[in-house]
């Protein structure tokens, strides 16, 4: 008869290995380009807009205090999970979204079947939440992604023919409700029409 430490060990050496197998999988997210240019001339990584989007959601939390600061932060890092394996899709080009949305879920829960069921299906419900955009933390987070989107173009080293013009209708309506919100995006729009005005 197996003893319950020697069975708990090979239970979690199972669950450290599924943990380890997803990491190694997102591994892939650096490698995914995004039409948004650093400003050393480069375009950013899907890793990279994730990780400053999740940056800045953390900082900016504080003035949501009746918000879930954790699910916001978690929601964040694993918004775009789905451009694992299909890309990312800018909006400039307006991608089909409900053909974007499926093989974004598709590829979610692809990523989570690495996992341990129980987180696997949280992040499947995260990221559907976000899809969704009805909640006032995936809300939050839509607006912030949007947020950091046009900031990374007024940033970024772009090339000549630039679109900034897209940036003063890009997901307006994530920041139609919240003082805060409102005057994030009056702030991001004027600094899209200095660029416009160069």
């Amino acid at each position: 008869m197996i003893s319950a430490s020697v069975f708990e060990r090979s239970r979690l050496k199972i669950e450290i290995r599924k943990y380890l197998d997803f990491i190694k999988e997102v591994e892939g997210l650096k490698s995914v380009t995004r039409t948004a240019w650093m400003k050393s001339g480069r375009q950013e990584s899907t890793a990279e807009h994730s990780w400053r989007l999740a940056l800045f959601a953390a900082i900016v939390a504080r003035q949501f205090p009746e918000l879930d600061h954790g699910k916001v932060l978690f929601m964040s890092l694993v918004h775009d999970l789905g451009e694992r394996y299909s890309g990312d899709q800018s909006a400039v080009l307006l991608p089909d979204k409900l053909e974007k949305t499926k093989e974004e879920e598709f590829a979610i829960k692809k990523l989570a079947s690495f996992l341990p069921e129980e987180i696997g299906h949280h992040i499947i419900d995260v990221c559907k939440e976000y899809n969704e955009g009805v909640t006032k933390e995936a809300v939050l987070v839509k607006a912030l992604d949007k947020a950091e989107t046009i900031i990374q173009h007024n940033q970024g080293k772009n090339p000549p023919d630039f679109d900034y013009e897209f940036n003063l209708t890009y997901g307006l309506k994530y920041f139609e409700q919240e003082p805060f919100l409102i005057s994030l995006r009056a702030e991001l729009d004027r600094e899209t029409r200095y660029k416009l005005n160069q």
